[in-house]
């Protein structure tokens, strides 16, 4: 009867757990290696925004030139819209196309990008805009927005990568970003220019568990403010909860454990058409891997209590 009653057990568990998270056909592009996924919900068409690995890229090291742009309707069909944005748009850059997110307001599209500064030693953030989602797009302001020299948390030089935009129903718009520090700013209604100084927020256990790496992605559900990011390394993915767009935050667990094929995986999570979205990378491609990623997408529903449900990595397996 005892073996009866844990069959049971462990099958309602299955089941509860399998009809929070459905599995698409992963990963959704596969002509290219994609990393460090970013979407943008604009008049009923999901927007993906990704870094693009190179395929000469070597085993031990990133070689990223661009940034590419897909479109759907459905989170499982991709349009490839091409390349809006280079590393050369902006004169100032002498790196690595790193993580982005782009954000709309006002009638236009902002794409915040990290890359190396050669004006100023260090990663830096800058800034991009666009009448449309696809482009193209121009360097704002014609220098960083932020450089490594205002950031000083963190002593080494690629501390400003992964920034992530939320503009509040205030209208009031926050720039999160940080490897092994989390910086945030308040950013003007220009979208283009910093409102205050920007603040290192304390790696405590209490507001971000044992190691937050990077890659933050910041977003509000139900009047609760989440913060999701990479922890430890190789990552997972973990998150954050408030009640205030700065704090103080609360750790709230582990969404993604570590994935097999890519040391990093770097999160987005979007509704689309009554669905949510869990948007990450691995790198299941073949000769793929940490330096050749590939975007995936899993739905998912959140528990009754607002907290998000354990997702893990899968790849090729149908809903």
């Amino acid at each position: 009867m005892k073996k009866v009653i844990k069959y049971l057990l462990s099958s309602l568990i299955f089941t509860m757990f399998f009809s929070m998270v459905c599995y698409a056909d992963n990963p959704v592009i596969t002509d290219c290696y994609t990393a460090d996924p970013a979407t943008l919900v604009y008049n009923s068409v999901c927007y993906l925004y990704v870094g693009h690995d190179q395929n000469d890229a070597p085993d031990n090291a990133y070689r990223m030139k661009d940034w590419k742009c897909y479109s759907s309707t459905d989170m499982v069909n991709w349009k490839d819209e091409g390349i809006p944005l280079t590393t050369s748009t902006f004169q100032w850059s002498g790196g690595d196309a790193n993580a982005a997110q782009c954000v709309y307001r006002n009638g236009k599209f902002y794409w915040y990008v990290s890359t190396h500064d050669k004006t100023h030693p260090g990663v830096a953030i800058g800034v991009a805009v666009s009448d449309s989602p696809t482009g193209p797009f121009k360097d704002a302001i014609g220098h960083a927005l932020v450089t490594n020299d205002m950031t000083t948390y963190a002593s080494h030089s690629w501390d400003d990568l992964d920034p992530t935009v939320f503009i509040d129903d205030d209208g009031q718009a926050y720039m999160y970003w940080g490897n092994n520090a989390c910086y945030w700013v308040k950013l003007n209604n220009d979208m283009i220019s910093l409102n205050g100084s920007i603040t290192a927020i304390p790696l405590t256990i209490e507001a971000f568990g044992p190691d937050y790496e990077e890659a933050p992605w910041l977003y509000k559900r139900n009047g609760i403010y989440y913060l999701v990011y990479a922890a430890c390394f190789p990552e997972r993915i973990a998150y954050s909860t408030s009640t205030n767009p700065t704090g103080p935050w609360k750790y709230r667990g582990i969404i993604m454990p570590n994935i097999v094929t890519s040391n990093t995986i770097h999160p987005a999570i979007v509704d689309f058409n009554g669905s949510s979205y869990f948007v990450y990378h691995n790198g299941s491609l073949p000769n793929g891997g940490s330096y050749r990623r590939s975007v995936c997408i899993q739905k998912f529903s959140y528990n009754a209590d607002g907290t998000i449900p354990t997702i893990l990595d899968t790849s090729n397996r149908r809903e």
